[in-house]
């Protein structure tokens, strides 16, 4: 049995990878027969864009890489280090939760080579990642997109909203055709229910059998 499984949640902004994780956190906190240790980054460890007093910075796709080399080397040392001490258990292994990671940057640099990307991919791999991608139907994209940011679609014209949801329809469809080229496994969850617990159900009790 590999020590090692994790989850890395994918998707649009607001497609509700934050609130999925917070509901994993409590849902793996409650399971007794949970792995023991458990590393969880959330996206400001780990996506392009971060907030650098007060600004929001972008990096470029080698910084980027460099940065996801980094996270990944660093599961790699604790994978390793529980086959020293031989920790085979589920009960004693580590679980591992990403937001925003090897997806975030294909569809960010959708135009770039990817042979660096696969290398992390096949890492994450061979310690057992799947991924798990939410998404938002079509028809509840504006309705989603409003409950968020309220305040910044004040006086938007609809032609503007409009301009918006057809962006994030193209980026989320962007999103599955990269989960497609990429060699981790990958299951797509809909959100449009807003019922976080019921997805970080489906994501952690359905984690072992995502092929």
């Amino acid at each position: 049995m590999n020590q090692f499984n994790g989850i890395i949640l994918e998707g649009n902004s607001n497609a509700g990878k934050t609130s999925v994780l917070k509901s994993l956190k409590k849902l793996q906190a409650n399971d007794d027969d949970a792995e023991r240790s458990v590393v969880i980054l959330s996206e400001h460890y780990s996506q392009v864009l971060h907030r650098v007093n007060g600004e929001i910075t972008a990096l470029n796709r080698r910084e980027h890489l460099s940065l996801l080399q980094d996270r990944t080397l660093m599961l790699t040392k604790l994978n390793e280090w529980a086959r020293e001490l031989g920790q085979v258990q589920r009960s004693k292994g580590i679980f591992f939760i990403l937001e925003r990671f090897h997806l975030n940057h294909r569809v960010a640099f959708s135009d770039s080579e990817v042979n660096e990307m696969k290398q992390i991919e096949a890492q994450l791999l061979a310690m057992g990642a799947k991924c798990v991608l939410l998404t938002i139907s079509p028809d509840y994209i504006e309705n989603r997109l409003r409950s968020r940011h309220p305040e910044e679609w004040i006086g938007k014209s609809e032609a503007e909203i409009k301009m918006a949801c057809d962006l994030f329809s193209k980026q989320q469809e962007e999103f599955r055709q990269q989960a497609t080229d990429s060699v981790i496994p990958t299951i797509e969850i809909n959100t449009d229910t807003g019922d976080w617990d019921s997805c970080a159900r489906q994501i952690y009790f359905f984690e072992n059998k995502i092929k």
